[in-house]
Order: structure tokens, then sequence, then C-alpha cells
């Protein structure tokens, strides 16, 4: 229920300036029907401001002005419709294969009046259009390392970049996927930490530039 939703944090008005109306309408839309539809367990409302929306909007200044960007895995918004929101000067591709996601998607883009966002409904090894063409690929709570940058790395142009959201074990995850980051020629692959000081629960994020053949 809404009336449970997570008093917005003071950080937030300054993470997206004169967008911040934006980001609490999205909040409340995403509080009134996430759980209904699949989106956010219950247990996400009281926690959806600092875990969920800070967490991802504190990547936003990490992406260029006037680049194309792909979300994988965007589900309910996380962190697409948030990044859209607090960088309109960046195009995103938001790329999801499930139906009732991409509806959802959708009605958000309408209802936010966000001009900066393509829906590409299809998973990202199918999205081949976008193969090679990507300024950067960004995702957040996907799947672990070594699954998901086959998945993301070949959307990127050569010289793109990898910003992919991860947890605590993002060091342990970069390890075991040695093998994948190999055969798809990233360089300078590491974590940075965003937000300490700034944002309750710090995002860390896993950077990388995709070489192409």
């Amino acid at each position: 229920m809404a009336d449970i939703l997570e008093p917005e944090p003071a950080e937030a008005e300054a993470l997206f300036g004169d967008r911040i109306d934006l980001a609490r309408r999205f909040a409340q839309n995403l509080a009134e029907h996430g759980e209904e539809r699949g989106l956010i367990g219950p247990q996400e409302l009281p926690r959806l401001w600092n875990r969920h929306i800070l967490n991802s909007a504190i990547a936003a200044p990490l992406f260029s002005a006037g680049g194309r960007v792909g979300d994988v895995g965007s589900g309910g918004g996380l962190p697409g419709l948030v990044l859209a929101i607090a960088r309109p000067d960046v195009h995103w591709v938001l790329i999801e294969p499930m139906e009732r996601r991409v509806a959802w998607l959708a009605e958000q883009v309408e209802d936010l009046g966000l001009e900066n966002v393509t829906i590409e409904r299809a998973r990202a090894e199918e999205a081949g259009r976008y193969e090679g063409m990507l300024d950067a690929v960004t995702a957040r709570a996907v799947s672990a390392l070594r699954t998901l940058i086959p998945w993301t790395a070949p959307l990127a142009r050569d010289g793109g970049e990898l910003i992919l959201l991860k947890g605590q074990s993002a060091p342990q995850e970069i390890e075991k996927a040695a093998k994948v980051i190999r055969k798809h020629k990233l360089s300078d692959v590491r974590v940075e930490i965003l937000g300490e000081g700034v944002i309750a629960e710090p995002t860390r994020v896993v950077r990388a530039v995709v070489r192409g053949a």
C-alpha cells in the first residue's frame, strides 16, 4: 500500500534537481501498483527510496550526455526509468522480455512524459538490432557477472562501457567471471562505490570498457 511508502529522503531533491517531481510521481506509481503487478515485493515499500530509487539515481553522472544507453532487464524501471528521469540528456533503451513489465514501462513513459526512452521487448541476447550500437549498457539485480556479461557486452560499441549495478559481492563476481571477461575483451574492469556519505545505501558499480573484434 502506498501509505507505507518510505518518506522521501532529503538527498532525493539534490540528486534529481528540477526533475524531482517526476521521481516522486514514479515512486508513488511504483508504491501503488508495483506489488500487485509483480514488480516489487511488499517488504520493499518501506525502503523504496533508499534501497531502489536513490540506489539507481546515484549512478546517473556516470553516463555521457547525448549517448544511447541500454538497460538490460529493466523490470519495474530500476534503474532505467529512474536514470531516464535523472538524465534527460541521455537516450535510454529499456530491454525487457516480459510482456506485463513492458506494459508497465510503457505506461510510465507516457505518464511521466519521458521523451528520451525507447522500450524493446526482447531478451538481451535477442536484441540484435542494438548489437554493437550502444554507448553504454547497464543492468541492476539481473544476474551474476559471468551470466550478465555475455548478455550486455555484445550490445556495446567498440570503446563503449558496461556500467552494472551490483551488490557487495561484486569483487568476487569479477573473479568468477575472469574467463568471460577475457572472451568479451573487457578492459579496465573495476568496482566503484558510489554515494558514500551521500545516500543511506551506497551503490557498487562494476565498470568495464568493451573492445570490439
